[in-house]
C-alpha cells in the first residue's frame, strides 16, 4: 500500500506493507484523512518515541470502510463506513482499535466530512465537559478558537448550555467568523486588553472555564480572566511550551489548572473518552448540530502542499486528504 512516510528528506509517499489488524482492531480501507497540528511535528521528524522518526507513517484520524475485523471485535462488520482516531493513518489502509472506531452516523455524510470529526470531538468533549465541568449557565473561553478543535469546542459549549462563550484568535478575519460557530465574544489574545473585555462581559467575575490551546504568553492573562474557583484546561501550546506563571494569582483565585494529552493515556482511558463523547454528542452529530467548516481537500499525492498550508496557518477549519 502507499503511505505518507517520514524520511530524512521530508514526507514522501512510499510503498509499505499493508498492516494486519490485531485481535481487538479493525483494518480500514482509508478514504479520507484529517490534518491536525500534531501531524506537523511528526511530519517534520521532530516527534520522538513510538510516533516519531524516519519510517513513521503520519496521521491520527481517518474515515473509510472496514476491510477486516479482528477476532475479538464485535459490533463491526466488513463494509461498515467508519471514522477512527488512530496512528499511522495517512495511508491506503490503517488499523484502529475497535474502541476508537465509530460508525459514520449519516449515510449521506462524506468521507472527508467524517474524517474531520474524531480528534476534535474527543479532544473537546474531554476538555469542555469532562475536565472543564461545563454545565448550563456557566461561562467558558476557548483560547485558539479558530482551529478545527477550537471551533468544535465552541459548538459543544453552546450545545451544553453555556451562557457566554468567548473565543480567541490573533487573525482579524478568522476572529470575525467565530460568532458563526457559537462565540458571543471574540478577542485577540495578542492584545492585553482582552482580559478587560472578558471581565466586562462577566461582570468582573471572569469565566468559569478556559480551555487553553495557546499557553505560553497567555498563561498569566488566563489566570486573571478566570473566575475564583474556576478551571483552566491546558490542551495545547501553540503560544509556547513554557512561560511566566503567577503562582500567587493562581492561588488567590483558587483555580484548578488541569493538563490533558492523549499521549500518556492508556488504550482503556482512550476507549472511555470515545465512549463518553459519542454517548453524549452522537445524536447532535447525526442532526448536523456539530460539524466543522471544510478548508480544502488535497489528494494524498499533494500532502506536502497540505502540510505547508497548515504550517503557514492559512486555513480556517479543517484540511483533509482524499485517498483513492
Amino acid at each position: 500500500m502507499k503511505a505518507v512516510t517520514v524520511t530524512d528528506d521530508g514526507v514522501k509517499i512510499l510503498d509499505t506493507p499493508t498492516p494486519k489488524p490485531g485481535a481487538t482492531q479493525v483494518l480500514v480501507r482509508v478514504r479520507a484523512c484529517g490534518l491536525n497540528r500534531a501531524d506537523l511535528m511528526v511530519a517534520s521528524g521532530m516527534a520522538h518515541g513510538a510516533i516519531g522518526g524516519a519510517g513513521t507513517i503520519v496521521g491520527m484520524e481517518v474515515s473509510g470502510e472496514i476491510a477486516e475485523v479482528g477476532s475479538e471485535v464485535s459490533g463491526f462488520a466488513v463494509g461498515d463506513r467508519v471514522m477512527c482516531s488512530t496512528a499511522s493513518a495517512w495511508a491506503e489502509y490503517a488499523v484502529a482499535d475497535h474502541g476508537r472506531t465509530v460508525k459514520i452516523p449519516d449515510s449521506n455524510m462524506s468521507y472527508e466530512k467524517a474524517a474531520t470529526l474524531p480528534v476534535a470531538l474527543q479532544t473537546m468533549h474531554d476538555a469542555v465537559v469532562t475536565h472543564g465541568a461545563l454545565t448550563p449557565g456557566k461561562t467558558i473561553m476557548i483560547q485558539g478558537a479558530s482551529s478545527g478543535v477550537g471551533i468544535m469546542g465552541m459548538q459543544i459549549a453552546k450545545l451544553k448550555g453555556a451562557s457566554l462563550v468567548v473565543g480567541s484568535s490573533t487573525n482579524t478575519e478568522r476572529r470575525a467568523r467565530l460568532s458563526e460557530f457559537g462565540a458571543d465574544l471574540a478577542v485577540d489574545p495578542s492584545d492585553p486588553a482582552w482580559v478587560d473585555q472578558v471581565l466586562e462581559a462577566t461582570d468582573g467575575r471572569g469565566v468559569d472555564t478556559i480551555v487553553d490551546q495557546v499557553s505560553g504568553y497567555v498563561a498569566n492573562q488566563n489566570l486573571a480572566a478566570t473566575a475564583i474557583l474556576g478551571r483552566i484546561v491546558n490542551v495545547g501550546r501553540l503560544g509556547g511550551f513554557s512561560g511566566d506563571f503567577n503562582f500567587d494569582l493562581h492561588a488567590a483565585r483558587r483555580i484548578s489548572y488541569i493538563g490533558v494529552t492523549f499521549r500518556t493515556r492508556s488504550i482503556e482511558e482512550i476507549r472511555e473518552i470515545v465512549r463518553l463523547t459519542w454517548e453524549d454528542l452522537g445524536d447532535a452529530v447525526e442532526r448536523g448540530e456539530l460539524s466543522l467548516p471544510m478548508d480544502r481537500t488535497f489528494a494524498m499525492e499533494d500532502v506536502a502542499e497540505a502540510l505547508a498550508r497548515m504550517k503557514a496557518n492559512q486555513h480556517f477549519g479543517k484540511i483533509t486528504l482524499s485517498v483513492g
